[in-house]
């Protein structure tokens, strides 16, 4: 078994992040296996250096530990690039410059009907669709077509561990296309996407449990479909409960008064974090 934590430094780490990355290490730990750490650094103006120091710190004043050097996200452009060219040259792919006020626009027009939200949020109604990536202007963006896609890839499914989605899932290509849509593969302003790097950086560090929250169960279809357009292996995927404030809301990194680091201030050992979060 391999498992890894992958945050992002754009803030300090919180209960929320504690919780992971303790469950992704007390699996592989109980199974003999490794346990990974990555830093998901990809969109540059917004990761600062003080976070990424202040992750390792935390982390290891919880007691993990992880082999050295640590995958870098920002380090990996030409894989990613790679991987997109490879879709493009299936013709899965098309330029895009639809900002989101238009996509609302799109969506709002009667013929476009009542779209529901996707993983990515609301459903891309496809306006620029049928472009050649020939055409791709600075600041477009790339989307998947993603009936082209299941088209060649059929049925999509895998496996679960997590708690409350155990099993095995299935999503079909009526299902993707119309739930999912076509969703973005590359930001105009980061060339990438959290979609393309983590599926190209889970198979390159050869994950084999992907252990994260279940606010990404829904986008596991995404990454089972690029796995196998890319000839990449499936994990098992182990999603697991949110950790919530007290109004019932799932932590984020402005939430500074769960930060580990307040906690370690407060003079907390990392036995009374886990019991916080339940471990």
């Amino acid at each position: 078994m391999i498992t890894r934590f992958a945050p992002s430094p754009t803030g300090l780490l919180h209960l929320g992040h504690a919780f992971s990355a303790l469950t992704a290490f007390d699996l592989a730990r109980a199974r003999g296996g490794r346990f990974l750490l990555r830093i998901e650094d990809i969109d540059r103006p917004r990761c600062r250096p003080e976070f990424e120091q202040a992750i390792f710190e935390d982390l290891a004043w919880l007691g993990l530990d992880w082999p050295e050097p640590v995958m870098r996200q920002s380090a990996r452009g030409a894989a990613y690039e790679a991987a997109l060219a490879r879709l493009a040259q299936m013709g899965l792919v098309y330029p895009c410059s639809c900002t989101r006020a238009d996509i609302r626009a799109a969506l709002s027009a009667p013929q476009e009907g009542a779209a529901g939200p996707g993983p990515d949020g609301p459903v891309y109604p496809g306006t620029c669709r049928g472009r050649s990536m020939e055409t791709r202007r600075p600041g477009d963006a790339v989307r998947l077509d993603m009936a082209r896609a299941m088209a060649l890839a059929g049925p999509l499914t895998f496996d679960e561990d997590g708690p409350r989605h155990r099993g095995r899932h299935r999503r079909s290509p009526a299902q993707m296309v119309s739930e999912v849509g076509d969703v973005v593969l590359a930001r105009k302003d980061i060339g990438t996407s959290y979609h393309i790097a983590v599926v190209v950086d889970d198979a390159a560090q050869q994950i084999s449990h992907v252990v994260r929250g279940e606010d990404l169960f829904e986008a596991t279809a995404i990454h089972v479909l690029l796995q196998r357009l890319l000839d990449l292996p499936t994990p098992v995927y182990h999603h697991h409960r949110l950790i919530r404030d007290a109004n019932g809301k799932r932590l984020a990194k402005r939430d500074d008064a769960r930060a580990i680091r307040a906690f370690r201030a407060e003079g907390l050992s990392p036995e009374d974090v886990r019991a916080l979060v339940g471990l």
